[in-house]
């Protein structure tokens, strides 16, 4: 992830950041988008291996539920997310380990302007299949903080994990994982000192079962404030699933969950 501020200002220098831009500006953008980010790569249809959800209008720019299905029918390594009209247009990229059922991902992002968005599988034999969506929301980097400052820092690593059902050996398990962390980009002001209020944001999250990889995901400033990540793995057994936070300040918050799995 470290080349996404060259990526920002790469495409931010090329097309002009609107809040409603035309068809053409936004395929435009796109195009030096993928370029800049696979470089001359084929992007193949991804109908049949990936989709993408998002709500057409956001209800809250700031915290936009996004879902990525993934069909099976190719084996997929790892998959990226990515915002066109952000700042820093690569919300993040999941890579995949052993322990992942890799079906479903969900994610809540900030969106700054109207834009497209575009989920991408990388499959393991190294070919890329794209999914497309079009999002109405505005000003979500710059968007106030949710929540108290002081209070966020105080709590900042707090994880809760929530299983969907009780958890069978070798049979994928859904989760939902929140993080306590403001999340801040360094764009969003504070509404008492009217002055900006310091970037300090998560740039990876690895999670582990029994220290078998689940996924690593490498992220940024898109990221929503407490982030929430939505997955499936496979539990062989008895175990932990054990999670790693880093944010930009290289402050690391670790936790591990016991999992005690019913016989099938």
């Amino acid at each position: 992830m470290k080349y996404l501020l060259l990526l920002s200002m790469l495409l931010f220098a090329s097309v002009p950041a609107r809040a409603a831009e035309d068809d053409a500006a936004r395929a435009a953008r796109w195009d030096n988008l993928r370029h800049v980010v696979f470089g001359d790569r084929v992007l193949h249809d991804g109908t049949g291996v990936i989709a993408l959800e998002a709500p057409a209008r956001a209800m809250d720019a700031a915290l936009v539920p996004v879902a990525i299905t993934l069909s099976g029918a190719r084996p997929v390594k790892a998959v990226y997310l990515l915002v066109d009209g952000n700042p820093s247009p690569l919300a993040g990229t999941f890579h995949f380990g052993p322990a992942i059922d890799p079906h479903l991902l969900k994610t809540r992002v900030r969106v700054e302007q109207y834009t497209l968005m575009h989920a991408v599988a990388e499959t393991s034999d190294g070919e890329l299949f794209v999914a497309e969506r079009f999002v109405k929301a505005a000003g979500g980097c710059s968007a106030p903080a949710g929540s108290d400052q002081a209070l966020a820092l105080k709590e900042i690593g707090r994880m809760k994990l929530t299983l969907t059902g009780d958890p069978v050996p070798g049979q994928p398990e859904l989760a939902q994982l929140l993080i306590r962390h403001p999340n801040n980009n360094g764009m969003q002001m504070d509404q008492l000192t009217r002055n900006y209020i310091p970037a300090r944001y998560i740039q990876s999250i690895r999670v582990t079962y029994n220290d078998q990889l689940v996924f690593d995901f490498d992220t940024d400033i898109s990221l929503s404030e407490d982030p929430a990540l939505t997955f499936a793995f496979v539990p062989n057994g008895a175990g932990q699933l054990q999670v790693k936070v880093e944010d930009s300040t290289k402050a690391v918050f670790s936790r591990s969950f016991d999992i005690a799995p019913q016989r099938s």
